[in-house]
């Protein structure tokens, strides 16, 4: 569907400056408590959902340790009811979705926010979501100037943020990008939201061998699929050497879960900024498993354990069995747990010339919760503060006048977004605007 020449209406009265979907679920109860901590005082924030009694009961819990959210205003809206979301969408500068699985639950607030011109932020790893997003309602945004930007959380901030500071580097050395290799190090819980989106995205694949084609293509969320360029396969899952790609010499690394979304949200970047990273771009990412020995075996136990999993995710009778070892949607770990996580991505890359260069991000909290409520709280502020600063480098054809589009979040935060997750505790190198 494409709305080349329409106009939509974007002369609401705006009540609030960030409009918090699914406020009350584990990870938007997370992200309203960021929210509440870090945003200016004067901001306009409300919480949103379909239950006003668990919205009050969200809010009061909040104002017990940040009076400010007293203040918050609640607005009731259904993902099942198109008018209350366009009611969202008209009262927000900026909406805040961490409704999922978003194949399921997400389209309808996109095509809102799209419509109205209302920027949009989400946490969304769902590669099948993120495309239909981007065929549906990319048009829509380009006309009315909203940004609608996904995948920022753990998928697929580091990925994307971290790849866009290697760019900075390369640009330095003048010569573009052949090969970028991400290479994770982690601890932290597995999100029940994540595990249900996984879930849902192979029961729509199972059933729609097309759609699971596109799925499994590594430019499926490029602007133009056809024209990305044949630089041979390259693969989701696997076990390297990590001196292959300029890592230490006697390590390992082995599959990385959430490899398959990030890498195609990296690729539609690049793709976004006509190929400024590297017309012959070939980019992948591995986990970290350790040197020697030990390394090499936890890196085919990685990749066997990640092999069964996806066998249990696949079997709705194995399902009771995945929920001993993951939580259900709206479980999270202990707070000492979120805590005590971490994380550290090294972005390696080599250029056309040969020049090696390394860039890396790291926090200490646990990424698919704690860090993740960070991150989409600061890509909210990034757009609701920093409109001054949001960049405007996509091709015309990509990207509206406005700066509106479905974009990543190097394309549609850009460098005033890593600005801001510096500020808030995120190390990384190189600080390109230093």
């Amino acid at each position: 569907m494409t709305n080349h020449g329409t106009t939509y209406d974007t002369t609401y009265d705006t009540t609030y400056d960030i409009v918090l979907f699914g406020a009350t679920g584990f990870v938007g109860a997370l992200t309203a408590e960021y929210l509440a901590g870090h945003a200016p005082q004067d901001l306009r924030i409300a919480l949103a959902g379909r239950n006003r009694a668990k919205l009050e009961d969200t809010r009061r819990n909040l104002a017990a340790s940040h009076p400010r959210a007293e203040r918050f205003g609640l607005v009731i809206a259904d993902s099942s009811d198109a008018e209350s979301l366009r009611a969202l969408a008209g009262s927000a500068r900026v909406a805040i979705s961490t409704v999922g699985p978003y194949f399921r639950y997400g389209l309808p607030l996109v095509e809102a926010c799209a419509k109205a011109g209302t920027h949009y932020v989400d946490l969304s790893g769902e590669v099948l979501f993120m495309r239909e997003s981007i065929r549906l309602y990319h048009d829509a945004a380009k006309n009315s100037g909203a940004r609608i930007v996904h995948a920022c959380g753990f998928d697929s901030v580091p990925s994307d943020m971290g790849m866009l500071l290697l760019h900075q580097l390369a640009q330095q050395v003048g010569e573009p990008l052949e090969s970028a290799t991400m290479i994770v190090r982690m601890k932290g819980g597995v999100s029940g939201g994540t595990v249900d989106s996984m879930r849902e995205q192979f029961k729509v694949t199972k059933a729609d061998k097309e759609l699971a084609r596109a799925v499994a293509r590594p430019y499926t969320l490029s602007p133009d699929p056809e024209s990305e360029p044949d630089v041979g396969k390259q693969e989701d899952f696997g076990i390297i050497r990590t001196d292959s790609v300029g890592g230490r010499a006697d390590g390992w690394a082995g599959p990385f879960v959430m490899a398959g979304a990030n890498t195609r949200v990296v690729r539609r970047s690049n793709a976004l900024l006509s190929h400024a990273y590297g017309p012959q771009l070939t980019y992948s990412e591995y986990m970290a498993t350790g040197t020697g020995l030990k390394g090499r075996a936890r890196s085919y136990a990685l990749a066997g354990g990640l092999g069964v999993a996806m066998v249990a995710l696949n079997a709705p009778k194995l399902r009771g069995v995945l929920s001993r070892w993951v939580p259900e949607p709206g479980e999270g770990p202990s707070v000492e747990d979120r805590d005590n996580g971490f994380f550290s991505t090294t972005h390696y890359g080599t250029t056309a010339g040969g020049t090696m260069l390394s860039a890396t991000m790291s926090l200490d909290a646990d990424p698919g919760y704690k860090g993740t409520s960070l991150m989409l709280g600061e890509a909210a502020l990034t757009l609701a503060v920093d409109t001054e600063d949001l960049p405007h480098e996509c091709a015309a054809d990509h990207q509206g006048p406005t700066g509106g589009g479905v974009l990543t979040p190097a394309t549609g935060l850009g460098l005033a977004y890593a600005r801001r997750l510096a500020e808030a505790g995120m190390r990384m190198s190189p600080l390109p605007w230093q």
